[in-house]
């Protein structure tokens, strides 16, 4: 199943990712793509704050990975910046694939990368002007009939 959304702000979109948030559960893996400043951070945001994780979630860039447990007794976010990551190795070696089942896993710039964590993943396209938009496309079975319900709640 695929959407689109339109997010006029960045407040819409932190937004947008609270709401998102409060839906996800552990073993949900997101794969995030867009220009630089489309929005894959502050969307993330807006998914820790809905998670309600121990912040400040900021852009792992120079880290590569950053964990952020949950404060409310949910699932840890795991947030990944896979722009630097030059072979799906390099994404191995981060071993996420043994915090999957336990945590929300967002990997940001992971398209070609990350498809190969789960069969099951929500992969969103964010594009920065001349308006913010978001292309939501659900892939496997997790995911099925999830999607209308994430954007409808």
């Amino acid at each position: 199943m695929e959407r689109e959304i339109r997010l006029r702000t960045a407040e819409d979109t932190q937004a947008f990712g609270r709401r998102l948030g409060q839906q996800l559960r552990a073993g949900d893996l997101l794969v995030l793509t867009g220009d630089l400043g489309a929005g894959k951070t502050t969307l993330t945001q807006g998914i820790g704050a809905g998670l309600g994780v121990r912040g400040p979630v900021t852009s792992p860039t120079f880290v590569i990975s950053r964990i952020h447990p949950s404060l409310v007794g949910g699932p840890a976010l795991v947030h990944v910046d896979a722009y630097r990551l030059g072979s799906q190795l390099e994404l191995d070696d981060l071993d996420l694939d043994a915090d999957l089942d336990q945590s929300v896993t967002i990997v940001e710039w992971g398209a070609g990368l990350a498809e190969q964590l789960s069969d099951s993943r929500l992969e969103i396209s964010l594009t920065g002007e001349p308006e913010r938009t978001a292309r939501l496309v659900a892939v496997g079975p997790r995911w099925d009939g999830r999607l209308e319900a994430l954007l409808t709640s």
